[in-house]
């Protein structure tokens, strides 16, 4: 019986690989040209020259995550001296200075009505704070606890659900009035260290330790597509703007640009010179930029068609932990 069992398993892994492989072949034969190939026509942007604008001074330790709000205004940043600070970007003012129970803090986030901001880290937790109290004093609204590993990023879809992403190899989504899990997405077989939630909210993508990027429909609760292509871990995570594509950052030191529609990588952005990792990603509003912070202290930017270097910002002093666009 177990002898017929096993040689049934064993048919059915060779039926999976021989059914991969006619999906491998199929899409090769529809990849019929390059992003840079069908870019050629397309004007070439000249070098961009980028100024600091303004500098937020106020953190007394490493600044290890920062999310700006939908009013493109005001931001949040998360540092190791266990504070949680809400910033007029405008006016550089502080407009809240939160004290956490932990200082070990690795992710924050800003909730799309601007109500609420989040954070996470080695505590396991996520932190909902409420920046629309009654008294005024902003307060822990919820401290949503499941996760077994530390929290690597959160998303806010709504005021009454968030997203995490865990070193415990998980994704989670969360009802954050009753303070419980909804789903958890299992599949990566690494650190989940990014995650990014899509323009139309129905699905997001995460990145991990194990080099691949899963593509996850939250209505059902299952991973629909996995990319593959890098050669270390993912560090970085984030959807285009139109919700077709993501870019993607790692420590193999190159960025890359993955498309849902054509289920394939379509342009990498390495240059010879850079040999370090990458922390963290993020599009322009048109798409045709791609900025990376790299463990070099530079941010890099690529001209997403192209594929080649446009700008370099060069003024902090360490490893660009986070940005944001």
């Amino acid at each position: 019986m177990s002898d017929e069992l096993s040689e049934k398993v064993q048919a059915a892994k060779r039926e999976a690989e021989q059914l991969k492989e006619r999906i491998r072949s199929t899409r090769e034969k529809l990849a019929d040209t390059t992003l840079r190939q069908a870019a050629e026509r397309v004007a070439a942007l000249p070098k961009i020259s980028m100024k600091v604008r303004r500098t937020l001074k106020g953190h007394l330790a490493k600044i290890y995550a920062m999310h700006w709000a939908e009013d493109e205004r005001h931001l949040v940043s998360a540092s190791q001296d266990g504070k949680l600070i809400v910033w007029d970007a405008f006016t550089t003012n502080k407009i809240h200075a939160i004290p956490l129970r932990s200082s070990w803090v690795m992710t924050c986030a800003y909730a799309p009505s601007g109500n609420y901001v989040a954070c996470g880290g080695l505590d396991n937790l996520c932190s909902i704070y409420n920046l629309k109290t009654k008294e005024g004093a902003v307060k822990v609204a919820r401290e949503l606890s499941a996760h077994t590993g530390y929290l690597s990023c959160c998303r806010f879809i709504s005021d009454r659900q968030i997203l995490t992403s865990s070193g415990d190899m998980s994704c989670m989504l969360w009802d954050i009035d009753a303070g419980v899990k909804i789903m958890e997405f299992n599949d990566h077989t690494g650190d989940v260290m990014s995650l990014s939630l899509s323009p139309n909210k129905n699905i997001f993508v995460s990145g991990a330790c194990d080099a691949t990027a899963k593509v996850w429909d939250i209505r059902s609760g299952r991973c629909v597509q996995t990319f593959t292509g890098h050669e270390s871990d993912i560090n970085a995570v984030q959807f285009f703007p139109n919700g077709d594509a993501f870019g993607t950052g790692s420590d193999d030191a190159s960025c890359r640009l993955f498309d849902l529609r054509a289920d394939r990588e379509l342009n990498q952005y390495t240059h010879d010179n850079i040999l370090c990792g990458i922390t963290s990603v993020g599009f322009s509003h048109s798409g045709r930029l791609l900025f990376a912070g790299y463990d070099d202290f530079n941010c890099n930017v690529w001209d997403v068609l192209k594929g080649s270097r446009v700008a370099t910002l060069s003024s902090h002093d360490n490893r660009v932990s986070c940005l944001g666009v």
